[in-house]
């Protein structure tokens, strides 16, 4: 089996960050999976079609193309609360999930990060970590994220946001957000990106061995 990390987490717990920090470090591929539903809600939008159509959903995820995103677009706010609602979708879950296997199965392995990695995606994979961090400091991450880039930024709305984003992933029926029983859980609240991703790299660390 190829050595895949699988890291999960919610919105803005910095699980996208490490993912490309560990990919960087292990000279391994990355995928993050959160883009794909991201890309899927883009398209229905783009489209103007409803979020909650769920047979255009389907043929737009069955239509993407890794290697064609536009990641500024895509990590928009608005983008983020869209892909959660089309992520929902048992139909556009399973729409996806071979691709994200095949991504997965190369010979050299990867990293991959999302919300359902190590449970449904990859439950084989030989690390698991699952990044968590409090509504509040994930809310301030982002507020400072979508300053940077020039957006508005206001803190009780991306909270909100957050919350709103969390009870609804987590409350799915179709792959819930929650760490695989054999999960290494990385609370980053109070940790800066050097000592998280030294942490991570403990974790994976440890499990190679």
């Amino acid at each position: 089996m190829s050595f895949v990390i699988a890291i999960d987490g919610p919105a803005a717990s910095g699980k996208g960050t490490l993912a490309r920090r560990l990919a960087a470090h292990y000279s391994l591929p990355h995928l993050d999976t959160g883009l794909l539903y991201r890309a899927t809600a883009c398209a229905l939008l783009e489209e103007g079609l409803r979020l909650d159509d769920v047979e255009s959903a389907v043929a737009a995820a069955r239509s993407l193309s890794l290697t064609d995103f536009d990641e500024k677009r895509l990590r928009a706010r608005d983008m983020g609360e869209a892909a959660s609602v089309v992520a929902a979708m048992p139909a556009v879950r399973a729409a996806l999930v071979d691709m994200q296997r095949g991504f997965a199965a190369r010979p050299e392995g990867a990293v991959l990060d999302g919300r359902d990695i190590g449970t449904v995606i990859c439950p084989d994979a030989k690390v698991k970590i699952f990044v968590t961090a409090a509504p509040e400091t994930r809310a301030t991450r982002r507020a400072l994220e979508l300053a940077r880039a020039g957006e508005e930024a206001d803190y009780t709305a991306i909270l909100e946001d957050v919350k709103k984003r969390d009870a609804r992933d987590s409350a799915r029926s179709a792959a819930p957000l929650k760490a695989a029983a054999d999960a290494v859980t990385l609370d980053t609240s109070d940790l800066d990106i050097e000592e998280a991703f030294a942490a991570a790299r403990g974790i994976v660390e440890k499990a190679r061995r």
